[in-house]
Order: structure tokens, then sequence, then C-alpha cells
């Protein structure tokens, strides 16, 4: 006790807080619970996860990527968490990538694990009839369902793009009419607008993932891989998008505007930072929604397992204290 007190008042001067540092999101409230021991358990896409949090999909394909998908599966798995895959288009043509994303033995049955494809994919699999192919790949992988990603500007950066002859949404209703598959849209770092997100929450897919701007932005991570010059003539498009608080507000016009709206569930990702990021917007939330965080996990994931489960565990403490003792301001 001797020592606390000595270091109370060593460490009182330099622990002053600045009115400029509070962060205004919140109300604290320290009356009215009792230290928290656990979260609640929570039911997402048909399952239930023991954290409001969502592994967002990265990456596959290469050995890196293998080790990566495993600890982030395991991790998953100790935690209970739900987890996209990265882009599987290699599992389209063969079988050769397959380990990399075989992860459903160590994720379990109980949790979401969905498998990830690009709208361009989806389109050309469309064109071709062979739409089988996607069926196929969820089945070998045991995947819950189908995450599609729409990327027009990350695929007019990226130098072996591909350029959609289709609308996305046009896709995504082709797709959803000769498919029962569950399905997930999201964007890859530049979130979306109002009118795209009316238009697929009037779908009947199970999700919308954010993929919000603030967060990873593939257009910009594809630019630095683009020496063109006429390419880096056009970079400012990169910084045009929505901010997950955004695309919030929009969908709570949306289904204000219209009542014949379908509740769907939400993946906030794209600029979530820390847990007290994800508490303040799933819970500004009008939709049931859990909050997603990529490059987060992958700077952990890409080090050891212990490192990433310490991360998670840091994560959910300080959810359990949000979910305590604080509550959000409107």
């Amino acid at each position: 006790m001797q020592d606390r007190k000595k270091d109370h008042i060593n460490l009182a001067l330099s622990s002053h807080t600045k009115s400029s540092e509070n962060d205004h999101r919140f109300y604290y409230e320290p009356l009215l619970n009792e230290h928290p021991t656990g979260l609640k358990p929570i039911s997402f896409l048909g399952k239930t996860l023991n954290a409001p949090i969502w592994i967002s999909s990265m990456t596959g394909g290469t050995e890196l990527a293998g080790k990566i998908n495993r600890n982030l599966a395991q991790v998953a798995a100790e935690f209970g968490l739900g987890m996209g895959l990265g882009s599987c288009r290699c599992l389209l043509e063969n079988n050769n990538c397959f380990e990399d994303f075989n992860v459903r033995p160590i994720i379990g049955d109980d949790l979401p694990l969905y498998a990830n494809l690009g709208v361009g994919q989806l389109e050309q699999l469309i064109a071709s009839k062979k739409t089988e192919l996607v069926e196929q790949m969820l089945e070998k992988l045991k995947a819950d369902g189908l995450i599609i990603h729409v990327n027009p500007l990350q695929e007019f950066f990226q130098p072996e793009g591909d350029r959609f002859a289709v609308a996305p949404i046009e896709t995504i209703k082709q797709f959803l009419e000769i498919t029962d598959i569950k399905v997930i849209v999201k964007e890859v770092g530049q979130g979306m607008g109002k009118e795209s997100l009316k238009e697929l929450l009037n779908l009947p897919i199970d999700a919308i993932d954010f993929g919000a701007f603030g967060g990873t932005n593939f257009s910009k991570l594809e630019l630095m891989r683009n020496d063109n010059l006429f390419t880096k003539e056009l970079a400012a498009l990169k910084n045009v998008g929505h901010t997950a608080a955004e695309m919030l507000e929009f969908i709570d016009e949306i289904t204000k505007e219209d009542k014949k709206i379908k509740p769907k569930q939400i993946i906030i990702s794209g600029g979530v930072d820390s847990f007290l990021d994800g508490y303040y917007l799933i819970n500004k939330s009008k939709l049931p929604a859990i909050y997603g965080q990529g490059s987060a996990f992958l700077k952990y994931a890409l080090q050891d397992y212990e490192s990433l489960r310490e991360f998670i565990e840091t994560q959910i403490k300080g959810l359990e204290m949000a979910y305590s003792f604080l509550r959000i301001k409107d």
C-alpha cells in the first residue's frame, strides 16, 4: 500500500488531463453498475457471438495469408467472434490455395464464417453461367454464406483490375434471384452513399458490412502499387467516400422514410480504431449491429498468437467497462 501511495504522489502532477482530451460522445455513470464479469452473448447471422466483434475480410492465396487466417480463426474460436475470409477467388479455379482458407475445423461449427468474392468475379460467373462454382466453393469451405465486396475505385486503380460491364447492384440482384446463399455486401474502404444503402436495404441480403472511409483504403493501397502517371493524376478519387458515422445517419434516414424496409444486420467497419469507437457506433445504430476491424487484427496476426490473443482480450475488457459505465449521448 505504501508503494501505491508513493506512486500516486509521484504521478499526480503528470496525470492531469485537459478538457480538450475529454471524449464527448459519452455520459460517464460511475454509480449504476458493479465491475463487469463478462459480456452478454448476442445473436448475429443466425449464430451466437460472445462479443459484438467481427474479424473483417483481409487476405488469402499466399503462404503468409494462410498463417494469418489460421491465427484469426483460432482467436475467433477462443473468444466467440465472427469471421470473414479474404478474397477466395483462387478457389474458383483450383484447390491449390485451399489450405490458406480452410479454417472451419479451427473456428468450429457454431460461429459465423463467410467466404468472400468481388462483385467483378460474380459478374463474370453470372455471364458465363458458372455460379455453381460459388456454391461448390462454399461447400468446400463449409462457409455459412458469401461476402460480396463492391470496389469500383479499387479495381480502377489496380493495374490488374477488373472493369464492371454491369452496375454492381444489378449483379447482386441477379445473383440473389438464382441462389439461396446467405449474402453480405461490403465496400473496401470508401463506404457507401445513401442511394446505394437504400438499394441494399431493399434486397433480401443478410447484412451490410460498411467498409467505411477512415480505415484501410484499398484504393490508396492500389495507388501505392501503381507507378502509372495517368493513374496518379486521378488519385484525388481515393479521398471520396463516407465515414461509418455518416452511413449510420443515412440508414436512419432511409428507415424513417420507408417503413416497408425489413431490418438488416450491420457490420460497422472502417475507421473503428478502438473498442470505444465500436461501442459508440453499434449503440448509435438503429439496426442490430456489431463492429468489424481488419488492419488492427492483421497487425497482431502477423506477429504471434499470444499478441493477437492479448489484443482481443483487451478489446473485450474495454467493452465490458463501456457497457457498465458509459451511456451514449444523442
